[in-house]
């Protein structure tokens, strides 16, 4: 152990002290161990769930098993006037795919997912939160940016302007595996589509007119894509084809009490940290219609010393995402009862 590095860590940060004890470490020829530092814990960031995560089902055992979720599930349905937790809980399918209940219905499991992590692993640090598209929204209110009913109310009235963008067009989407973010912008500049996810290595997903998607998919074959599969999706999220959702989205953020967040969040448009209230309105307003630029968001993460990361919420994409961006990164999850277990375990033998 190095006894005046503890010292050193209340004025310098932890980067600086980090690179101290590997300098040190190398200097002793490796007898010094960085693991010896105690106060050098792994860096933390949440990582929350996007739309396409929903299953019928989700967040039913957490209600079940823990009181406290029970309360979140009955506390949303009274803010929102109506069971949005039994559609979570019991479908049908058709009823939960719909965006204006997709979108609040992640929000709150993820939410719950959340906030049971906290209740079992009580010194449960984080040091940046980030979320795929609607899953920004959760990670600006587990920040305290804003409040839990308020974040629920914005996303389920976000889900009903997009709902509605989507009736008006006839848009879709497609998942262009294998194929380079190069080639695969040609493919859309050519076909007339626009590149809505940058998720990780080998997995993008393109926007727009439904009869341009069919044509883009051929053409990103014919450059040499694995595949390239049109989605079932309502239409053409992350496009031009949205614009029509900002201006009312715009406006609903306008009437939110907003706080300052307790932690960096990344926005999904710049793949950088948020700045303060006025220029986070107008990047979830931009993010409607703009690319959501994901593991360029969980690179800039990686290189800023950030080595564990929970996904919270239903379903295990962004793990998958992680695993293709960086597979040496810790990578825990909760959606469920088992996997809250499973993390609290792992995080209680850290």
């Amino acid at each position: 152990m190095v006894p005046w590095l503890s010292d050193v860590a209340a004025v310098v940060p932890l980067d600086t002290v980090a690179f101290l004890a590997g300098e040190i470490c190398a200097f002793a020829g490796g007898r010094v161990g960085v693991e010896w530092v105690p106060f050098m814990s792994k860096k933390t960031a949440l990582l929350f769930a996007g739309q396409g995560a929903q299953a019928v089902g989700m967040g039913k055992d957490l209600a079940e098993q823990f009181p406290s979720a029970k309360a979140w599930f009955d506390r949303a349905n009274a803010a929102l006037g109506y069971d949005l937790a039994g559609i979570c809980f019991n479908g049908p399918e058709p009823e939960l795919t719909k965006t204006e209940n997709a979108q609040p219905g992640i929000f709150l499991v993820s939410w719950v997912a959340f906030e049971l992590l906290k209740e079992k692993v009580g010194s449960l640090a984080f040091e940046a939160t980030a979320g795929l598209s609607l899953g920004e929204f959760t990670a600006l209110t587990a920040a305290g940016a804003l409040g839990f009913e308020e974040g629920l109310k914005v996303v389920r009235q976000r889900g009903r302007f997009m709902q509605e963008a989507c009736e008006v067009t006839r848009g879709g989407m497609a998942a262009v595996i294998g194929l380079d973010e190069g080639p695969t912008r040609e493919v859309c500049a050519t076909a007339g589509v626009e590149l809505a996810n940058l998720n990780c290595p080998g997995q993008l997903v393109i926007s727009g007119a439904s009869e341009k998607i069919a044509q883009a998919c051929e053409l990103a074959k014919a450059r040499g894509a694995k595949r390239a599969l049109p989605l079932t999706v309502a239409g053409a999220y992350h496009s031009a084809l949205m614009a029509s959702a900002k201006p009312k989205l715009a406006s609903e953020l306008a009437g939110v009490h907003w706080q300052t967040a307790k932690v960096p969040v990344v926005s999904n448009v710049t793949a950088r940290p948020h700045g303060g209230v006025e220029e986070i309105k107008g990047r979830l307003v931009d993010q409607v219609t703009s690319s959501v630029r994901w593991e360029e968001s969980m690179r800039y993460l990686l290189a800023q010393g950030f080595t564990r990361f929970i996904e919270l919420g239903p379903g295990k994409a962004l793990s998958g995402f992680m695993k293709r961006i960086e597979p040496s990164a810790e990578m825990l999850n909760v959606g469920d009862a088992a996997s809250l277990e499973a993390t609290v375990k792992a995080l209680s033998g850290a």
